[in-house]
Formats: structure tokens, sequence, C-alpha cells
């Protein structure tokens, strides 16, 4: 995202992926959620792929994001297929999906890359946000799957579950602007809790930011009760 200091508060909505993926997450928080993504015109919802098709039916027009291989990745890459058609059927435009880890530590990145590959091939025009967990690689695997989500023709590069046991860091938005191709964009997701924290993950160069508070970080009044 450029220019991201001269967005007022409204406008920074519009690059929300609006979250709710906690294990207990029941039906009436989706509900509100998708009320409230609606109302502030994120850029979408991000929810459990249980919900999805519920979503879809329930809130005409919405976009819907969902993850898959979550939260570890480490689920087969013919699970992570299944996962992602029946996601896409059920009514999902955008999938966050979560690279095989162990592949990266093994220093297998084209076996990595082939994996995101084969997912964004089954998703077909839904937007394919890849998820890296940076809090687990070093600088090398960080660089190395940068060129593997360009290579592979993603549409995000993404920093990080929330599920890890750090999130979002601002050197790693600078590393992944360095190191992907111009057809790649970046999502900034885990620990961004302040507005001064989503504006700079902005103006660093994230065009979406994952967070499951940003109305409190971005209005004034009380969460909206819609």
């Amino acid at each position: 995202m450029s220019d991201s200091m001269v967005l007022s508060e409204k406008e920074a909505f519009s690059h929300i992926d609006h979250t709710a993926l906690k294990a207990d997450t029941a039906w009436e928080e989706i509900e509100t959620l998708c009320k409230e993504a609606l109302h502030y015109h994120m850029a979408s919802v991000c929810i459990p792929a249980y919900y999805v098709k519920r979503a879809g039916e329930n809130f005409p027009g919405l976009n819907i994001c969902t993850v898959i291989g979550f939260p570890l990745g480490h689920n087969s890459v013919d699970a992570k297929l299944t996962e992602a058609v029946t996601a896409v059927k059920d009514g999902a435009s955008e999938i966050d999906m979560v690279i095989n880890l162990c592949d990266v530590k093994n220093k297998n990145y084209k076996k990595a890359e082939r994996e995101i590959v084969l997912v964004k091939e089954a998703v077909g025009d839904a937007i394919l946000k890849v998820i890296i967990e940076t809090c687990y690689l070093s600088r090398e695997e960080k660089i190395e799957m940068c060129k593997a989500v360009t290579a592979a023709n993603a549409d995000f590069i993404k920093t990080s579950t929330g599920f890890g046991p750090a999130g979002a860091a601002l050197e790693d938005i600078y590393l992944m602007k360095e190191h992907i191709g111009p057809n790649v964009k970046i999502k900034a997701a885990g620990g961004i809790r302040t507005k001064e924290e989503l504006f700079a993950y902005l103006d660093a160069g994230s065009e979406r930011i994952g967070t499951s508070s940003a109305i409190s970080i971005l209005t004034s009044a009380a969460k909206s009760q819609l």
C-alpha cells in the first residue's frame, strides 16, 4: 500500500480482512462480523471454512475469505486441495493457505512452491494468499518463500496465522517488498492492535491487514451493534 498515511480511518477499512478464526467461534460471532464488514466496507471477512456457505447465503455480495491447512500447514497436498476446492464451491472468493513448514525447514523450497502452484490452479479466479508464518523462518527461508510465492503466481504473501509465537513484524514487510515480484501483494496479520501499528504496516507496503480488532482500532466509538 502506497501513500497510506493520507488514508482516512474510513478508507483504511477497505484494506481490512475482518477476522474470526478462534476454535470456539460460534455463528452469532460470525454473523456480527459479517454485518460489521458490510457496514464499514471492509475488504473481506476471514472465517472458518465451516461457516463459508452459511455466510454467503445470509450475506450475498460479501467478500468471503477462509483458511486452509490452518494453522500448522502440515496437511497433505491432497487434503489442502480438497479444502480449497470445497471452500470455493461453498462461496469463498479468497483463500489463505498455510505453507508446509516442514518442506521449508528441510530446504525443499521447490516442493513448497509446487504445493502453492497446485492450490492456485485449484482455486481458479479466487484470490490466493500464502501464509509463510514468518516467526518460524530464518531470513534465508523468508527470501526463498518470497521467490516461491512469486514463481507460483499467488496473489498475496501473508506474514502469519496469528496462532504462532509471534505475528507480523515491520522488518518482514520491508524484506518481502524487496524480494517478491511486482504482481504479489502483502498481507500483514497477527498482533496488530493499535491504529499507529495498522497505519505503519500500510505505509510499509501491506495491501491487506488481517485483524479481529479493526473497529476498536479505527474508531473511537464502542463496537457497533448492528
